[in-house]
């Protein structure tokens, strides 16, 4: 070989050697990193306790509610200080974890000594300061409260407390006694129980008129409803049980009540509602939403046990008689619709999928359709509110596409509709009092969530939070771009998708090991060009170990339209995993794809996805991991499920045929199957059948409980065993590593 050969390979080898250093002296992400260290951590904003004027804000810092002005992000006042306050107040011990102002912020509502109940609700001890005065006062003397509210001139404050509902006079301190029945397991007045709160997202249900002389409550007879009973591990002799009332598909619900307490005549008048529901003399429908209209009416949202109609009814406050406002009705079943009224009770704006996407309308008080306040074929994703002093509606829609979300405000006619945001990705926003000036919370897949001040005419006032931090861990550790990318299937359905690469050298040219990440349930989405959080990085790390990670949203999803996301109806997972399937396929089909080493990954709706596409695709699935599953809909709860199934009795064959139990002898591929024992929402019991019937049909399977844990196995010493886990399971069955061994790509 002559010298300048030699010296031209030389240059080139050192060439390639600088080119590639950067590949090989990127960091390694670990599960450690993730869910231990905090290294890939985002910095947010908490939600804004806007102040009535719309410039200021509070937040809770040391003992003390701080105010800040909003457009310079400068302190401008101590609103409470408990280190600085000399009280006698019984039992307060200097410390409170949550607060609320009256209306005219002259009072403050202090929680201290919070204890979760479920996913939403929580029980406090609640203290009243008095700004005017500098006075602290203990709400309440006996057990502790629930859901403490001002009336609109602050002069009172309601809450329930051991299931009664009770109101408080600040001016004379007199407690009254609004009800006497409430008990545990069988009756709750002014609370709601644990179906409406996970379903609805219904907890506090009572509401003040809006000039304090009635107190309207929500009524629950849950004492026919079945228990639920979770054991709990506490290292004593015999395990803590915890028993709920919980509905499951075709069981009895609660029988629920609307009432009205007359604060002058000190009697309560149940409200009359038409046209209620009963099966067997018992009332079989539900009233998720009670509110005031700003003349004094009692609104009333009704839904059939089917929730394919809702009904809309003002009450009469001191008789209980109702009229019909609104009725909606759909062929598939309605998501719950809220109204907002207009303050000078002219009418209201709700949404609706009348049109055959979700939209914005403005009604009269009779129940007219005024006008479309937005209209298209494309979904409004957010309503944030009204500017009624300037005639402006505020809402976040995907009108470009399913992946992103833009900012728009309208006029209260329906025109001159603007898109006031501006970066391409996922936008959202919080609203000041007065709209004045909103939070934009935006991110991409690819850039961590960024957080900005923005006046009404969208310039920007200033930055609050970049997350530049991540941006430069992403930059280190090499990660790899989201993707997005889309396919039709053989049904000729046009699906979207992401992926994440891996890029180092010893992966290219050659078949890779895929993961696919799936939820899939009911208007939901995974395919958004927005952050996936603390996922991200497990995703990114899989990649660097030689794995594709794909997700696909399926049939059924939202953003794309009622008929979309609605056709799943009466028969929930069989068109969503013959996606799943079909995606898997065309993955396959790519050329740097493996498709004997297809994995699929999912959580809840997604732990029901993965168990049935590894049992009805085993030639495509080589492995599933199914955290938290539904296994069978027959034991899940009766709002959701019959959304959306309809009751087993009514449809026999779609309950049947898409509940992975009865498919337990189709597993041929891996199935890991995780569950938390004290899962109050998707009971351990799904774990606990599958694996029986796994195990009736002599089917081997991985399975992980974790104690004491609920739905969300959300600790973080649990979180970092479940991962490291799933890492190793994945490692183990679709790359053939064990421990201590390199994997291959």
């Amino acid at each position: 070989m002559n010298q300048n050969k030699l010296t031209n390979l030389l240059a080139v080898y050192f060439l390639l050697l600088f080119i590639s250093t950067p590949l090989f002296s990127q960091k390694q992400i670990t599960v450690e990193d993730i869910w231990q260290n905090g290294t890939f951590n985002t910095k947010g904003v908490p939600g804004f306790n806007f102040q009535k004027d719309g410039v200021h804000f509070t937040k809770l810092q040391d003992k003390a509610i701080l105010q800040y002005d909003l457009t310079s992000g400068e302190q401008s006042g101590v609103i409470f200080d408990a280190k600085n306050l000399s009280t006698d107040a019984k039992g307060w011990e200097g410390k409170f974890n949550g607060y609320s102002f009256s209306e005219d912020e002259s009072k403050i509502l202090l929680s201290t000594n919070t204890k979760r109940i479920y996913r939403h609700s929580s029980e406090s001890d609640y203290y009243v300061f008095n700004k005017k005065t500098n006075t602290l006062d203990k709400l309440f003397e006996g057990s502790k409260q629930r859901y403490a509210n001002f009336t609109a001139d602050g002069s009172k404050v309601s809450f329930v407390s051991d299931n009664d509902l009770y109101f408080k006079n600040l001016n004379d301190g007199s407690i009254t006694r609004v009800t006497n029945d409430g008990k545990k397991n069988e009756i709750i007045n002014g609370a709601s129980d644990w179906v409406y709160e996970e379903e609805f997202v219904l907890v506090r249900a009572n509401e003040w008129s809006p000039d304090g002389a009635y107190l309207a409550y929500l009524r629950f007879d849950e004492r026919e409803v079945p228990e639920m009973t979770m054991e709990m591990y506490t290292g004593e002799t015999y395990p803590e049980e915890v028993s709920f009332k919980y509905p499951k598909v075709g069981e009895k619900n609660s029988i629920v009540t609307a009432h009205v307490y007359n604060l002058k005549t000190g009697k309560s008048v149940e409200v009359n509602i038409p046209d209620r529901v009963y099966v067997e003399n018992r009332l079989d429908d539900y009233l998720p939403r009670i509110s005031w209209t700003p003349k004094g009416k009692l609104c009333i949202t009704w839904m059939n046990r089917h929730q394919s109609t809702q009904r809309f009814w003002l009450a009469d406050p001191d008789n209980g008689k109702c009229k019909l406002l609104l009725e909606e009705s759909s062929k598939y079943y309605l998501d719950l619709n809220d109204i907002k009224f207009l303050s000078d009770g002219s009418g209201f704006v709700m949404q609706s999928e009348k049109s055959g996407f979700n939209h914005l309308y403005k009604f009269d008080m009779k129940g007219k359709e005024a006008c479309a306040l937005t209209k298209g074929k494309w979904d409004v994703t957010g309503f944030y509110g009204i500017d009624e002093k300037n005639g402006q509606v505020y809402y976040q829609a995907a009108s470009k596409n399913p992946m992103e979300r833009e900012l728009f405000v309208c006029n209260l006619s329906g025109k001159k509709n603007k898109k006031v945001s501006r970066a391409k990705g996922f936008n959202n926003a919080q609203y000041s009092s007065t709209f004045d000036y909103y939070v934009n919370n935006f991110s991409t897949a690819n850039s961590a969530p960024q957080y900005a001040v923005y006046n009404r005419k969208g310039k920007l006032v200033r930055q609050l939070e970049q997350n530049d931090e991540i941006a430069a861990k992403q930059k280190e550790y090499g990660t790899q771009p989201v993707e997005f990318f889309d396919f039709k299937t053989s049904e000729n359905v046009a699906l979207n998708g992401w992926m994440i690469k891996p890029s180092g050298p010893e992966f290219q040219n050659k078949q890779l090991p895929v993961l696919m990440y799936v939820y899939g349930g009911p208007g939901s989405q995974q395919v958004t060009d927005s952050w996936k959080g603390a996922n991200y990085w497990w995703f990114q790390m899989l990649a660097q170990q030689g794995y594709v990670v794909a997700c696909v949203d399926n049939r059924g999803t939202g953003a794309r339209g009622e008929e979309f996301k609605k056709m799943t109806y009466k028969q929930l997972g069989h068109y969503e995993v013959l996606d799943q399937i079909e995606a898997a396929k065309y993955l396959g089909s790519l050329p740097f794809v493996d498709p004997e080493r297809i994995g699929i990954f999912g959580w809840s709706y997604g732990g029901y996805m993965t168990s049935n596409c590894i049992l009805k695709g085993g030639d495509v699935f080589k492995a599933a991991i199914a955290v938290a599953p539904v296994t069978n809909w027959k034991w899940y709860d009766s709002v959701y499920t019959e959304r959306y199934m309809q009751t087993h009795e009514e449809n026999e064959q779609g309950y049947e045929e898409n509940s992975p139990v009865n498919f337990a002898g189709k597993l041929n591929g891996n199935y890991l199957l995780i569950h938390g024992l004290a899962d109050d929402n998707v009971h351990f019991q799904h774990t606990a059948e599958m694996a029986n019937q796994l195990i009736a049909k002599d089917k081997q399977f991985d399975t992980m409980i974790y104690p004491n844990r609920s739905h969300s196995i959300s600790d973080s010493n649990a979180r970092l065993h479940l991962y490291t886990l799933m890492t190793k399971f994945l490692n183990e069955k679709l790359k053939g590593k064990k421990d201590g061994e390199t994997a291959k790509p």
